[in-house]
This record gives C-alpha cells, structure tokens and sequence, in this order.
C-alpha cells in the first residue's frame, strides 16, 4: 500500500519545478481544448453543455468551499452548464495529499463522494484530516491509495497541467475561474457566476 509520504511524493516534485521555473508555464499551449475539454479533469453539471465554467480550487482554500454549494446549485439549476474543477493545491503538502486523493478516486468512480466529503471540511487539513473525512464518507483510503498509485502518471500530469495553466492564466491563488473567454481571480458571487455564464452565451 502507498504511503502517506509516497502519496504525497507523486506529484510534489513536478509542483516544485513549475514553482521554480514559472516560465515553464508558457511552454503549454493554452488552448480551449487544453482548458475546457482535459480528458483527464473531472466535469460535473451537464457533460454536453453549452457553457463550461473551470474552476481552479484548493480543498484547503476557505473560500472555496464556502462558495462551493453556491456554484454547484448554479449549475444544477441552469441545468446546461459543463463544471470543470481543477485542482491547483498551492496550500502546501496537504493540499496536495488531498488532491491526489480525490482524484485517486475519481479513477474507483468515486469523484464526488470523495470531493464533496473533503469540501465540507473547515478550516486547514492535515493529511489525517483528509483521511476522516474521506473514510467517514464510507471511502476506503486503502483502495484510493491503490488507485493513485495505479493511475500516479496521469494524476501527476492532470495536476501538473492545471498548475501551468493556473500560472498562464496569471491567476495569484485560489478560487478562480475561466467561463467562456473571460478569466476572474477570485471569489464570484451567485449573481456574479451566473451573469458570467449568460455573457459567455451571447
């Protein structure tokens, strides 16, 4: 079974490096196609919708999960919004233990379970803390740890993209979101979001 530390260890290095050498950013190539459609991103709401909101998150991120209800009935109720979620763990270890997790999950098809379990969290984890709430959510970490450890390149590369991408974007931290062709750093309110959404339809 991975380890904690070996977990962690997955994706740290190459967070490091683009933190080194932001320019490493530039090298990808933003594209819509890159942003909106990485096959490897989780998508909620409508999978065939016509507007695609991308979110870059933290599960550490306060105000992320403060707002996290509040974008989930948005697009539940538009009923024809593609929610990305991308994440961009930049409150250190943890963040990225947590991340990894999720998305070790998302590979037993247990994505949301899994990540609405770690929003639902207060205030900062420790890496025991994203294990409660993943296990009192009836996950076993047992078989997310198997799962990471199975799929470690494409959960790396997912994480390593979303953090180019962040960079590109010149986005200083967490939330923050691309719907249709305009970026906003920082937290959106519903009227906010769901003005974005009807001016990335016109």
């Amino acid at each position: 079974m991975i380890t904690r530390r070996n977990l962690l260890a997955v994706t740290a290095g190459g967070a490091a490096l683009a933190a080194a050498m932001p320019l490493l950013a530039l090298s990808q190539e933003i594209t819509e196609k890159t942003v909106f459609f990485d096959p490897d991103a989780p998508v909620l709401g409508n999978p065939k919708g016509d507007v695609t909101v991308v979110e870059f998150f933290d599960y550490q991120c306060p105000y992320c999960k403060k707002i996290h209800p509040m974008v989930e009935k948005v697009v539940r109720e538009d009923g024809n919004v593609r929610l990305v979620l991308k994440d961009w763990p930049v409150f250190g270890g943890a963040s990225i233990f947590a991340a990894q997790a999720v998305l070790g999950a998302a590979q037993i098809g247990k994505y949301e379970p899994a990540m609405e379990a770690l929003m639902k969290t207060t205030g900062k984890l420790t890496e025991e803390d994203v294990e409660k709430a993943l296990t009192g959510a009836g996950l076993a970490m047992k078989e997310i740890a198997a799962a990471v450890n199975e799929h470690t390149a494409k959960i790396s590369g997912l994480l390593d993209r979303n953090y180019s991408q962040a960079l590109a974007f010149n986005f200083a931290g967490t939330p923050s979101f691309v719907i249709g062709r305009t970026t906003f750093a920082g937290v959106l309110d519903e009227k906010g979001l769901k003005e974005a959404i009807r001016e990335a339809r016109a």
